[in-house]
């Protein structure tokens, strides 16, 4: 029965790819730096697949039965994977240890599949044959999976349901086999050894869902009420005190006691030195508070809102609660809600804007990095009109000093002027802004009436920097270096380390 052997070739040449992607994408949530983590995932996955097909030497007696061993392990490890690295990632000083020492073990046992089929199969075909037909369906498998992954698998199971359903694939691999070969009954024990398997990991993908909540709920403050995987991000809400925050990939986006005090000093010292603000751009910002604070303008015509992910614009946009947070601004009928690439929309963009609100999460990757270079600004520049301006959420210039600057430095290789600010938001520390234009900046002489944090008294303060938090000089951050992802990463770790 070869083509019993070949459809498990498919199959297994599927999962060990899904396995390879699941690892990268979970070190990229957890570690940051998404470039980084999924080479060296990889890297270290294909090295551990080169360590099996080696070791596949030492196994030349019952091949059938080493394949099947070879499938419940991998089922076993792999299905579980995900799941056991997102509970131990707060209780283990060197993740990275654990991680790669896992997806070597995998990357072993998948390494070894291949060899084993090939000794299984070697007297059904001709050696030319045999090669090309198990590489044929092993490729095949690698496409289906690459294509599953990110539109199907991630987007409606979640990566730790995703893991354990691909798990029960594989282990169903050895499930059919034992049922479908001669030598069944001397296979018993490994029969009962692959259901158990299969239950166990059948358990685990239809209680993903609340696994991957506890995972979430260990790992964050306060209670989770809200979780959700989009194939551009983890959307995560939690509420604790009555205070609800908003984390994207593990990274807090803002603190509902508090976020008032980051989205006035966002908005308003841009806002209310405009001498035209009818036409107002915002560049992510898909929770609605910055098209909150400009919302306060009664002059403004028109907001356009360009945030990528549309499960975040539609979670801020029907939600009761998060309605009343961000006075239901994206209901607004000044409000235009686009869901796109910023920068791929500001190459096609043709409109001007009297200022844009650029709200990014920070630049902890390489496609959110270029959401910061000089390519992006000069986009930016020609968006608006002569008189325009916009203003950059940037990073903590205390914690992230060089990367601060980074960007400060990288806006005025754009053609811009830059006025630099700074705020306190309890919930982020003293965190950073840069105001741009193109022409001098004028402080406001007005401000609208209830705000609870910004005061002319007080605006004027925000740009003024203590000694240490005052320029460096930092390097433009380009698409071709993206050197403030590495700045980032660089600094952040070493505050966090400490």
């Amino acid at each position: 029965m070869p083509w019993l052997f070949l459809t498990s070739a498919f199959v297994v040449a599927t999962c060990g790819l899904v396995y390879e992607l699941i690892a990268g994408t979970l070190a990229s949530y957890l570690l940051g730096d998404s470039v980084t983590q999924f080479s060296t995932v990889i890297g270290t996955y294909l090295f551990a697949m080169g360590v099996g097909s080696w070791l596949s030497r030492y196994f030349s007696r019952r091949v059938v039965e080493t394949f099947i061993q070879v499938e419940i392990l991998i089922g076993a490890l792999g299905g579980c994977s995900a799941a056991a690295l997102f509970f131990i990632f707060d209780y283990v000083d060197h993740f990275r240890f654990v991680l790669y020492g896992l997806v070597t073990l995998i990357g072993i046992l998948v390494g070894l599949e291949i060899p084993l089929l090939l000794r299984i199969l070697r007297d059904k075909f001709e050696f030319s044959d045999l090669i090309s037909r198990v590489l044929t369906v092993d490729y095949i498998g690698a496409l289906i999976a690459s294509l599953l992954f990110p539109l199907f698998l991630v987007p409606q199971l979640g990566l730790i349901r995703t893991s354990f359903a691909v798990g029960f694939m594989n282990t169903a691999v050895a499930v059919v086999l034992i049922l479908m070969l001669p030598e069944r009954r001397r296979l018993l024990g490994h029969l009962a050894m692959a259901i158990a398997v299969l239950v166990g990991l059948g358990a685990g993908c239809y209680y993903g869902v609340g696994l991957a909540d506890a995972a979430e709920a260990h790992a964050l403050p306060g209670n989770l009420i809200y979780a959700h995987t989009t194939p551009y991000q983890r959307i995560v809400l939690t509420s604790a005190n009555s205070e609800l925050r908003l984390f994207l990939n593990g990274n807090l986006q803002f603190d509902s006691k508090d976020e008032y005090r980051y989205h006035e000093a966002l908005v308003h010292p841009l806002m209310s030195s405009l001498t035209s603000r009818r036409n107002i751009l915002i560049l992510g910002g898909g929770d609605g508070m910055a098209a909150r604070e400009i919302l306060k303008y009664p002059d403004v015509d028109s907001i356009t809102l360009v945030d990528l992910d549309p499960a975040m614009t539609r979670l801020f946009s029907h939600n009761d609660f998060l309605q009343r947070l961000n006075a239901n601004s994206l209901n607004s009928p000044k409000l235009h809600v686009i869901n796109a690439d910023a920068l791929v929309w500001l190459k096609q963009n043709e409109q001007q804007f009297d200022a844009a609100i650029v709200d990014f999460p920070d630049p902890s990757n390489y496609s959110l990095g270029k959401l910061y270079s000089v390519t992006f600004y000069e986009l930016l520049r020609r968006s608006l009109t002569e008189t325009g301006a916009a203003v950059i959420q940037t990073t903590s210039p205390f914690v992230a000093r060089r990367s601060y600057w980074c960007v400060v430095k990288t806006v005025e290789t754009a053609g811009f002027q830059s006025y630099p600010y700074h705020a306190l938001v309890p919930s982020f520390g003293d965190w950073g802004f840069v105001l741009v234009a193109k022409t001098a900046y004028a402080m406001p002489q007005s401000l609208p009436a209830g705000l609870k944090f910004l005061s002319l008294a007080s605006l004027h303060s925000l740009f003024v920097f203590p000694a240490d938090m005052t320029r460096i000089e930092t390097e433009a951050n380009r698409l071709d270096n993206q050197r403030l992802v590495r700045y980032f990463d660089a600094e952040w770790s070493e505050y966090i380390a400490n």
